[in-house]
């Protein structure tokens, strides 16, 4: 398969002269104990073909079971996305060869899901809500997973040889497939890449699932097309599988904006089918012609019965739901303060736990957004890792504006104390302790290194006994150093004034 360029129209071109509308699949594996069909563990990272059955095998004479916790869990993503939960839902065989899933066929839901006609309103990144209309969610069991040996691009083409894992086939999966998304215009990138964070944020609210899309977790498949006009009727869609990152999202809309812009530009026909993202160029490649429901041969899987979750057991489950993170980032903002502006690039930055989990640990909420956006900040993108990933606690921070407040270190020392946890030099005070950063708070040695300044600049008593206090600052400056930033400015201050006036 090639990878090569093509020439595309620029964006704002594009968007200017073409109507973009998306639709996202989102496949969600849910974090049960078991398979969706058998007991075989639902684990990550075992041995591969370790974690399997006869039933996830494949083998003759197998026969499924369906996982009450997961169909639970399906039940809870169903009530968060504002869905209908159905009274009677039925499993379906999705015919057509997957050669990681050896029996030939994936059991899916297809005509009858358990949660259908929902929404969900998400937040742009100035604040505006825009809601994404939810056609239905529906419950099936993932494929294994293969391993394309030789080659340069990791896919089968060129390969020397595959290799099958079986362990992840039969993991239980929801898959949430939107309506039309229409009216995003030149939004559209950043609704698509908004809404799969808001699903991942519910996800990890709601307890069904890790949710970390490096795992493979959370999936999107992105569908994209143009139209002339609004008002025009759909155009052929093109669906990117398997996107695995905020990122990745919004950049897989933006290409395909312009390679179908370029493609219409030119005359030709733009083709139903899938296409490949590739993280490393920034660019789609085509995959296979994209079938239609018809194609895959649907029909009501004879090995399992009818699932028929009771309106009792349904209002159980909503009762059981947790705060939803729209709601919860609404009720910090007011319990901390914080202005719009501020709380929606905590939000971005991924440090709303983050700060939580610092004011629980004792530090205003001030303070915690400071040390998270600030410094920690700086030091996640310089190192290329998420805020989350660092090597430090919220606890710690909380430790380390404890002994700021307390006056054993001021804020210039305190980053330096930070330095020293992320080096792992252990938590604030050990590091305080370790390396001598504790504010000098006897009279004494500051006085010395107040006459030392003094001595140096006399012109500069004399104008601060005229009442010019402005060159008070060098003196102050002088013993700062003099003392390796570990005195009280305000305290040094007040003793030059005596010093020199007294």
């Amino acid at each position: 398969m090639s990878t090569q360029t093509v020439d595309l129209v620029d964006y704002d071109e594009a968007v200017a002269r073409f109507d973009p509308v998306i639709g996202i699949e989102v496949h969600v594996e849910l974090g049960t104990a078991t398979k969706m069909f058998c007991p075989a563990p639902a684990v990550f990272g075992e041995e591969p073909n370790t974690s399997v059955s006869p039933v996830s095998l494949g083998l003759p004479g197998a026969l499924p079971v369906v996982n009450g916790t997961a169909v639970e869990y399906a039940i809870r993503i169903g009530l968060a996305l504002n869905c209908q939960i159905a009274e009677s839902c039925r499993f379906a065989r999705k015919n057509y060869f997957y050669p990681d899933v050896p029996k030939n066929f994936q059991t899916s839901q297809y005509d009858e899901p358990i949660a259908f006609d929902g929404y969900l309103d998400v937040e742009l990144d100035d604040g505006e809500i825009f809601r994404v209309e939810i056609e239905r969610a529906h419950m099936e069991e993932d494929a294994g997973k293969n391993t394309h040996v030789g080659g340069s691009t990791g896919r089968i083409q060129g390969a020397e040889y595959s290799l099958v894992d079986y362990n992840r086939a039969g993991i239980p999966l929801v898959e949430i497939v939107t309506r039309p998304i229409e009216g995003a215009g030149a939004r559209a990138p950043e609704v698509a890449r908004a809404y799969v964070q808001t699903l991942r944020d519910i996800f990890r609210a709601l307890g069904v699932s890790e949710a970390r899309m490096e795992r493979g977790n959370v999936r999107a498949d992105v569908n994209l097309s143009l139209r002339a006009t609004p008002e025009s009727p759909l155009g052929t869609r093109t669906e990117t599988k398997n996107v695995n990152s905020f990122r990745s999202v919004e950049r897989a809309v933006r290409y395909e904006v312009s390679r179908q812009a370029a493609v219409l530009d030119a005359g030709a026909t733009v083709i139903q089918e899938t296409r490949h993202w590739h993280e490393d160029t920034g660019i789609t490649t085509a995959g296979r012609v994209k079938s239609d429901a018809e194609d895959y041969r649907y029909f009501p899987e004879p090995d399992l019965v009818p699932v028929n979750p009771s309106r009792e057991w349904v209002e159980e489950i909503r009762a059981t739901l947790p705060e939803l993170p729209a709601a919860r980032r609404r009720r910090l903002q007011g319990v901390w303060g914080f202005a719009d502006a501020e709380m929606r690039d905590v939000v971005n930055a991924g440090a709303i736990e983050l700060i939580e989990a610092t004011v629980a640990a004792g530090a205003s909420p001030a303070a915690a957004r400071k040390w998270w956006m600030g410094e920690l900040a700086r030091t996640a993108k310089t190192q290329e890792v998420e805020l989350g990933d660092l090597p430090i606690t919220p606890a710690q921070i909380g430790q380390l504006q404890a002994l700021v407040d307390s006056g054993r270190i001021n804020d210039k020392l305190a980053r330096q104390v930070l330095e020293g946890v992320l080096a792992g030099e252990g938590d604030p005070e050990q590091v305080v302790v370790a390396r001598g950063l504790e504010v000098v708070s006897d009279d004494g040695p500051l006085l010395a290194a107040i006459d030392e300044a003094l001595a140096a600049q006399p012109d500069i008593a004399e104008k601060i006994r005229s009442g010019n206090l402005g060159p008070i600052g060098a003196i102050i400056g002088a013993v700062m150093k003099a003392t390796r930033g570990q005195a009280d400015a305000g305290r040094v201050r007040e003793l030059v004034l005596e010093r020199v006036t007294g």
